[in-house]
């Protein structure tokens, strides 16, 4: 809970306007002390006209890592006070600040600081003659990181990793994306405008509304529709037999035929006919579209295709959600998790419990968590403020279900527990204590989620002491049965497809429930239950019984298939017996390289549970793209670039991993005696999942960036079949048709699929242009990229490029500073370098 705790001499009015205080934030080592943790300095200026007292304030901000605890460095007290919030204090000891003066305070972090996402924020100072009301702190700077000892990429770095990529002629790459299972090329191409007919069985009536809709926004026109044959160019929706959502794409001179079996097909086709026209751009619809002519024979590798989205921690507008689903469903990507509670919010409108949103919705300066939450994640003090702040009613998420499915794309609801659920807890502690006061016990806590005597102590993953529900509570239950059923109402209405529930399950921290006099009871009078490790499973059982009663499978991190044991004395996770047939679905995120738990998602595959491979190694896309301070996300986890979800083998991505969490070379040793996926253990791989969790996602902008074009390679995976490198055995060849691969798949990226969401009628996807690569060789820059098809501009009089800079076409012989940018086709850039030629 949030404390806060004033310094002795208060200033009785607010005589200093916050505005004209100014903080800057500077690192100065990633090697404090020799060890690992990191230094820096917040420095305070006062920038006004008038005197910033010594006393009166405390200042409060967001970060994200471990400050060492109760810091004091001459006048100043940092202290932590729950999940990613501190405050700042002074201890009585300094004077007044004149206008121009300035304050520092040096302050230690456990780990290093490695890009300006990892820098505190979200500064605000509240005034001990306001206690209740916190005033943002607006002209804060995190300066450059400046680090020489932490292995940076450089410009050098780039260039050598995207040496081996060639340049493809357009039309010598696959006709359709994500690769089909068999494409061929015919003679002609199909000539379609405005008077071309969809003829369609009637089966496939939503699908022929879709393609219709979408030809309007190509040529500016809508296709008639009839399910009657027809004279003249038509596009034909056929129904014959193949596998679910497997499809069929005969283009010729004279007609377009899409075959299927089912409407998912026919959609499939509809996406890969889009894939293969050629590119429009501008204002101006064309009036003819050239399609060449090709048969088309192609199906799904996996029939789990996902996403993940964390709504939670920082919220998407619905329109920016909806454009996520279409660009989901042009890519054939068919499940999408929407992570809807955790800590610090929760999204999603249960009309019995208002408080969930009123109080979870909500994230602002307080000190007790009874009206809203925390300002975590540099929310600011203001509650309401987005994307901190919001949620989707009901009727959002219904109009959020029936555009998904129109798509084909089944939305699974993720309710965090019995972890992750601050926001639950404190918006029914809020309906606790607003029932109490009327007198009505019974109804009070009827929803309540902890244990009011419970004295346990513990510290989550995100740093949060009082995170979790308690699971000896009945009213836990009721709490989990009325979302539950309040979301399959929700379903039910939008005629939408419900087989599973994510009840996350995920980093319950150790301590928990072991001081909860309830929890002890129920371990007393339940000869089943040895301990406080053995309520989980009690509450999964339960909860799979919930679930079961309702049709519905359970579906959690990788813990719900986990159970704690004892070995050589230290406890040890291993995959649990118990629940192995009850058909849970696994997503197992903890393969980090080098942490020891690289074979996690193989070994429960090999025990019989449903595993989505969700691996952190390749497919979490909130971490940064590479080692650069100036490329946002997280890095906990490692680097992930386009190349490695690229790069992710299913079935083997030991093959393909080539560096650790730190981002640093290994080698295939590292795998021995790690286990490997045997065929019974294939046949439980349901498919593969991209994440991108939302701490520091707090623009769509941001989204769009970490998430494109990853999102491209992790389609790629998803769909196409198992590319040939990946089961070729001898090591040189294999790395030959990988190059060659790797270079037909940016180029099918950088030529046909950007240039395409540029051009997205919901407007263009602020993807990440990739830096420049660049070395001097021979006294000689030479430049490359790892995406074909930007264009590369340069400066030598050490200002920005620009899209009317020099365009880079050849090796340069000139001397001095270079500084260079790849530029799109729509003017946007990349991230600027700089070299020397001496």
């Amino acid at each position: 809970m949030l404390m806060f705790s004033a310094p002795v001499f208060a200033q009785e009015n607010k005589t200093f306007d916050e505005n004209d205080l100014h903080i800057n934030w500077r690192l100065v080592t990633n090697h404090f002390d020799n060890q690992d943790q990191s230094q820096a300095i917040l420095s305070i200026t006062n920038q006004g006209k008038e005197v910033f007292p010594s006393t009166g304030w405390t200042i409060f901000f967001s970060y994200g890592r471990g400050i060492l605890p109760d810091q004091t460095n001459g006048p100043f007290l940092v202290s932590h006070l729950n999940g990613d919030n501190y405050q700042c204090r002074t201890t009585g000891r300094i004077k007044d600040l004149n206008p121009g003066d300035s304050l520092w305070l040096s302050f230690v972090s456990y780990g290093q600081i490695l890009n300006y996402t990892a820098a505190p924020n979200g500064f605000y100072i509240v005034w001990d003659s306001q206690p209740d009301k916190g005033f943002s702190i607006r002209n804060y700077t995190a300066l450059p990181i400046r680090d020489t000892t932490v292995g940076f990429v450089s410009p050098a770095d780039t260039y050598r990793k995207n040496r081996f990529i060639k340049d493809i002629h357009p039309e010598k790459l696959p006709l359709v994306f994500p690769t089909a299972v068999s494409e061929s090329r015919a003679s002609g191409e199909f000539l379609l405008d405005a008077d071309v007919l969809i003829v369609t069985d009637p089966l496939f009536a939503p699908e022929a509304d879709l393609l219709s809709e979408t030809f309007h926004t190509i040529i500016g026109k809508p296709l008639k529709i009839s399910q009657d044959s027809v004279m003249g160019k038509t596009i034909s929706l056929k129904k014959i037999v193949l596998s679910e959502e497997a499809y069929k794409l005969d283009v010729q001179p004279d007609q377009i035929v899409i075959s299927a079996s089912e409407g998912a097909g026919i959609f499939y086709g509809i996406q890969s006919l889009r894939s293969a026209m050629p590119l429009t751009s501008g204002d101006k619809k064309p009036k003819q579209i050239r399609i060449p002519a090709m048969l088309i024979d192609d199906a799904p590798r996996f029939v789990h295709r996902g996403f993940m989205l964390d709504i939670a921690r920082n919220f998407q507008p619905k329109a920016e959600l909806l454009k996520v689903i279409d660009l989901m469903a042009m890519y054939k990507l068919n499940r999408l998790q929407l992570h809807f509670s955790d800590d610090e919010g929760w999204r999603i409108e249960i009309p019995a419990l208002p408080e969930l949103t009123e109080v979870g919705g909500r994230r602002g300066f307080t000190t007790d968590s009874h009206e809203f939450l925390p300002s975590s994640y540099g929310a600011g003090p203001e509650p309401g403020q987005k994307p901190a702040s919001g949620f989707y009613t009901r009727n959002d998420f219904i109009e959020i279900l029936k555009y998904a499915t129109a798509r084909h794309i089944m939305i699974i609801p993720e309710i965090e527990s019995p972890g992750h659920s601050r926001a639950a807890i404190k918006a029914m502690d809020n309906r606790y204590r607003h029932f109490m006061e009327l007198g009505d016990k019974t109804e009070a806590e009827r929803y309540l989620l902890r244990d009011l005597n419970d004295q346990s102590i513990h510290s989550s993953a995100q740093q949060w002491t009082d995170n979790v529900m308690c699971v000896a509570l009945p009213s836990t239950y009721h709490f989990l049965e009325t979302v539950i059923d309040a979301l399959r109402a929700m379903y039910l209405e939008a005629q939408a497809p419900l087989t599973t529930i994510h009840l996350g399950g995920d980093e319950v921290p150790e301590g928990t429930w072991e001081k909860s006099p309830l929890c002890n009871q129920l371990i007393a009078k339940n000869q089943e239950i040895n301990s406080t490790d053995d309520l989980w499973y009690y509450y999964f059982d339960k909860m799979d019984e919930m679930l079961k009663q309702r049709h519905l499978t359970l579906s959690g991190w990788e813990e719900i298939a986990m159970r704690k044991t004892i070995l050589n004395g230290a406890k040890h996770f291993i995959p649990n017996p118990g629940f192995a047939d009850r058909g849970f679905r696994a997503n197992v995120w903890n393969n980090g390289i080098g942490w020891g738990s690289e074979d996690l998602p193989y070994r429960l595959a090999n025990a019989g549970y449903q595993v989505v491979l969700s691996c952190v190694s390749h497919l979490y896309f909130d971490l940064a793209y590479e080692k650069s301070p100036d490329e946002p996300g997280l890095y906990w986890g490692g680097f992930n670039d386009l190349n490695k979800p690229f790069d992710f083998i299913p079935f083997d991505y030991y093959k393909n991993t080539t560096e650790n969490t730190d981002g640093n070379p290994v080698d295939s040793t590292l795998f021995i005696g790690r286990d490997r996926l045997t065929d019974y253990g294939k046949s439980n791989i349901l498919g593969i999942q991209g994440q991108l969790w939302a701490e520091n996602i707090r623009s769509t902008a941001t989204l769009e960036y970490l998430l494109f074009p990853k999102m491209l390679a992790l389609a790629e995976r998803a769909w196409a079949p198992d590319p040939s490198w990946a089961g070729e055995k001898n090591h040189g060849k294999q790395q030959s048709l990988y190059q060659d691969a790797w270079s037909v798949f940016v180029n099918t990226v950088g030529r046909k699929e950007l240039p395409r969401l540029s051009d997205y009628p919901g407007g263009a996807v602020l993807y990440r242009i990739p830096p420049v690569g660049a070395i001097i060789q021979d006294g000689t820059l030479i430049a490359n990229i790892q995406i074909p098809g930007f264009d590369i501009r340069y400066t030598t009089d050490g200002t920005a490029p620009t899209i009317k800079s020099k365009m880079y076409s050849k090796p340069l012989t000139e001397k001095g500073k270079f500084t260079l940018c790849a530029f799109s086709k729509d003017g946007r850039k990349g991230r600027i370098i700089s070299l020397i030629n001496p």
